[in-house]
């Protein structure tokens, strides 16, 4: 399997969001982690290799994701908010939806929004936080090609505020994923899923979330390539 050239970026840069609250986080932040959401995981990790392998049999794997990397402040020293593969800046959930294509092939599709999230850490805090303060639903800049043809989505995001960002409300609110097949991944600072989970599920009660979804901790993000590898042939795609 071809290997990512990754490198850690400025550990200063990894987003705490705590002006927001106490378990708050942009792309790589830390707070505490969410036993719940583990408990969860391992309870269904038989029923989420059935339920991906029986859906992946019927059509086709799409993974979207949603992911800021901050781009000022690089120290190429250490870090965690971010990976650089080839000299591109990737953020943390991006590089993990490449490796999970490399996996389980499938198309690739980046949530992105009409309006520019900030670059610079402090400026995009308080975005962050606003966004959330105001329930906002983000207006995506780009729509799914034939959603229809799409049986397995795999769907990536950090975990921000120990919540989904705004803009995977908005996604999952204007796609209807009746009958699909939904796999999670997540990178967190320490919080795994929190019960980001549960909130896509209620989005998509028709839809069959597999609870046990990968989560990714910034500090092994550029080194999970086994992980997502191991992951993936367990659900059995």
């Amino acid at each position: 399997m071809k290997k990512f050239a990754a490198i850690f970026l400025a550990a200063g840069m990894a987003l705490s969001l705590a002006a927001c609250s106490s378990t708050a986080q942009t792309e790589s932040a830390p707070s505490p982690s969410s036993s719940s959401a583990a408990s969860s995981a391992e309870q269904s990790a038989s029923d989420a290799a059935s339920q991906a392998e029986g859906a992946a049999a019927e059509g086709n794997v799409l993974i979207a994701y949603f992911s800021v990397p901050e781009t000022d402040g690089v120290d190429a020293v250490a870090g965690a908010s971010r990976v650089v593969v080839n000299g591109e800046v990737l953020g943390n959930s991006q590089y993990i939806a490449q490796l999970i294509q490399q996996e389980a092939g499938g198309d690739l599709f980046r949530i992105e929004t009409v309006q520019e999230y900030p670059g610079s850490h402090d400026p995009l805090l308080e975005f962050a936080c606003d966004e959330k303060a105001e329930n906002a639903r983000p207006e995506l800049a780009s729509q799914i090609e034939n959603p229809d043809s799409y049986d397995v989505i795999f769907l990536g995001y950090p975990n921000w505020n120990a919540d989904l960002p705004m803009p995977l409300y908005t996604f999952l609110e204007e796609y209807d994923f009746s009958g699909k097949t939904i796999i999670p991944f997540t990178t967190h600072g320490g919080s795994g899923f929190s019960r980001t989970i549960q909130t896509i599920q209620e989005l998509q009660p028709e839809a069959s979330v597999v609870e046990d979804g990968l989560s990714i901790s910034r500090n092994d993000a550029a080194d999970a390539q086994e992980d997502v590898s191991d992951w993936v042939a367990g659900l059995g795609i």
